[in-house]
């Protein structure tokens, strides 16, 4: 009696691991896609020419203007 019980385990363990393998093969199957490459529309183009142009006005401001004339004492 104890050898029918064991081998129902043991049909029960086959079966759980026969679906969690089947389950796992069949998510791999179905992964998705590599994404396709980014398309610029322009936006970023604008957006780094508008930060050099900042960049470039606080550089010309800090130039312009000598460092003794702030009113403010920072260094």
């Amino acid at each position: 009696m104890a050898f029918f019980s064991a081998s129902r385990f043991a049909v029960l363990v086959a079966l759980l691991v026969s679906i969690l393998f089947q389950a796992l093969s069949a998510a791999a199957e179905s992964s998705a896609s590599p994404a396709p490459s980014p398309v610029s529309d322009g936006t970023t183009l604008d957006q780094g020419i508008a930060y050099v142009l900042m960049f470039a006005a606080l550089l010309v401001t800090y130039i312009v203007h000598p460092v003794g004339s702030f009113p403010f004492n920072l260094f």
